[in-house]
């Protein structure tokens, strides 16, 4: 299993080995351990979730508020989809900037997405399959969103997903700068916090 950051800090693309033969293909789409050791602290998966999506599908960009926020670990276990990592953390040196990795079912690769950032995908195939391993349960009261179409983020949506398909949630969610001003997003410093609470919780548990 290869781990590579990608240019938003703290996020990762992960590209399993992969054992084929004439009965198929074996592969690990997640290791514990290489990932802890990675981030500095061990991912704790609180909830998996499914969604199958048409072509041109877009959802996100989600985010959910910091502590504790929510990690995800995603893979396209059929299909193919472009996942994008949006860093929305108020003071980043990236802030607003954005990184993306195309996950389908022939690399099988992974995307991990650190606690406060923003996370969306659009389908390039009908029913792509994308799993998600994340670190809290769903909580619609600490949940938001960003309209991916905001220009000031500029997300880049490939020819091959054709015609764009979004809900009226992420439609009706609000731009960067507007999500910004009214105090929705999650600060660097929170988020720099945070992980540093995480690794100390793991350093300590490893005593």
């Amino acid at each position: 299993m290869k781990i590579r950051e990608l240019s938003i800090p703290d996020s990762y693309e992960i590209t399993p080995k992969q054992f084929g033969d004439d009965r198929g293909v074996f592969l690990e789409w997640f290791r514990s351990e290489q990932l802890e050791d990675t981030l500095g602290h061990r991912l704790e998966i609180a909830q998996a979730n499914t969604s199958v999506s048409k072509r041109g599908s877009v959802r996100g960009i989600h985010f959910a508020d910091i502590p504790p926020s929510q990690a995800k670990y995603v893979t396209a276990t059929h299909g193919a989809v472009l996942d994008f990592v949006i860093d929305i953390r108020v003071g980043s040196p990236t802030f607003g900037q954005w990184d993306s990795v195309l996950l389908d079912d022939t690399d099988r690769r992974a995307i991990y997405v650190a606690e406060g950032l923003g996370h969306c995908f659009v389908a390039l195939t009908d029913n792509a399959t994308v799993s998600y391993l994340v670190t809290a349960p769903f909580n619609p009261g600490r949940e938001h969103g960003i309209n991916p179409l905001d220009a000031d983020i500029g997300l880049v949506f490939p020819a091959e997903a054709g015609e764009l398909l979004l809900s009226p949630k992420d439609t009706d969610a609000p731009g960067l700068a507007e999500a910004a001003a009214s105090g929705l997003l999650p600060t660097w410093d929170a988020a720099r916090a945070f992980y540093a609470s995480l690794n100390a919780a793991s350093l300590n548990d490893r005593k």
